[in-house]
């Protein structure tokens, strides 16, 4: 089947969190922020979900093998993972599951590591369970990142750091990390006995020629120290059906895990989310091969206009995920005024850099997986502005 990723889908009026803003009929607005994309799923998954509406019943859901067989032939037909299903706890999403993480391993006031600019819900996560967070900040030069190791070192010797939340891929900044980068990272944590946290929702919108590569996979060793969060969510658009998985190959830990989920109430997925996933796993491949082609030709177009429009200002390589992040220092202005005046001025909703952190000051970031025509809007109004703001 061929996916029409032209099509333009109207998302208004639907209790969208991305489009129903209150002033967006009147103003024009075009979100272009939080992350999830203006494309319908895989026909297949809309299909099974029909097929579940249709019983006209929806009670509490039982999970059944056939999700735990889903999720791991996934895995390890793309990356070779082998996954038991006693190894799968289910939850309703990745920032849950990070949530309860924490909550399982630390006391309050201990120190969790994070890699900023890094995805915002990291530092809530540390914060409601009353531990701290320290950054050991990525090291941005000639337009790409790098992982500051030798500031990791010192961080991770701390004896009250006992956690560290790996972005992998990593969202803002869209770097697939390589194996070299994780056997770094993870013999440092293994030195220090610092757990590695790898929240992995990115994992399918990698682009050739990277390839993601599991933490776990890597080693027993980096397996054993380490837990990884996993969901259909971001790859196939299916955020609002709430389901992830946590991947802990040991039982003792799997035990402490699961009692925070329940304590947290985030214990019970829907009958949807049962359906939603089995289906993107079974039969999404093919429209995710399509989506990631229809992706990166959005890329190349953001790339070619920033190039011939507005050359100042740095696209970052994007080696994963489908959010681009801009440089936008050149203006000599905070992160929070710039996306105000993108806001103000042109109706378009972009994020600030400094939603990720301190190290985010002077960028902006841009979600692209939206139709052609809406991303050479976006762009233009981007052009309009910030062509001003430069020369004012």
């Amino acid at each position: 089947m061929i996916y029409n990723f032209d099509e333009i889908v109207e998302r208004r009026n639907t209790n969208s969190y991305k489009w129903d803003d209150n002033e967006a009929d009147s103003q024009g607005i075009l979100p272009m922020w939080v992350a999830d994309m203006d494309f319908k799923t895989a026909q297949p998954i809309i299909d099974a979900l029909q097929q579940r509406v249709a019983h006209g019943i929806f009670g509490y859901a039982k999970v059944p093998d056939a999700f735990y067989k889903a999720t791991m032939e996934w895995f390890n037909k793309h990356y070779g993972l082998a996954i038991e299903k006693n190894w799968l706890l289910y939850t309703l999403g990745v920032v849950p599951a990070i949530s309860a993480i924490i909550k399982a391993m630390t006391k309050p006031g201990d120190k969790v590591i994070v890699q900023a600019p890094v995805y915002n819900c990291f530092y809530s996560s540390i914060r409601n369970n009353d531990c701290i967070t320290v950054s050991n900040d990525l090291i941005y030069k000639d337009g790409r990142y790098a992982i500051d190791f030798d500031d990791l070192e010192n961080k991770a010797a701390d004896p009250d750091t006992k956690l560290l939340l790996l972005c992998n891929p990593h969202n803002p900044v869209g770097r697939s990390w390589s194996k070299e980068e994780l056997v770094t990272l993870g013999n440092i944590c293994l030195q220090h006995d610092v757990f590695v946290v790898s929240d992995e929702i990115h994992c399918d919108l990698v682009y050739v020629p990277h390839k993601h590569i599991p933490f776990a996979s890597i080693s027993q060793e980096f397996f054993s120290n380490s837990v990884m969060c996993i969901a259909p969510s971001k790859t196939f658009n299916l955020a609002g059906l709430q389901v992830a998985n946590i991947v802990v190959n040991n039982n003792v830990l799997k035990q402490k895990i699961d009692k925070a989920i329940n304590i947290n109430e985030v214990c019970d997925i829907s009958p949807f989310a049962v359906t939603g996933l089995i289906a993107a796993y079974t039969y999404g491949e093919a429209w995710l091969l399509q989506l990631k082609g229809y992706l990166q030709s959005n890329y190349k177009e953001v790339r070619s206009f920033f190039q011939n429009e507005l050359p100042e200002f740095t696209v970052l390589p994007l080696e994963a995920t489908y959010l681009v992040w801009i440089d936008c220092s050149i203006l000599q202005m905070k992160s929070d005024d710039i996306e105000k005046e993108i806001y103000q001025k042109q109706y378009l909703r972009v994020c600030s850099g400094t939603l990720y952190g301190n190290a985010g000051e002077g960028f902006i970031r841009l979600n692209i997986a939206c139709p052609h025509s809406r991303l050479v809007d976006g762009l233009n109004r981007l052009k309009n502005i910030l062509i001003k703001l430069k020369n004012t």
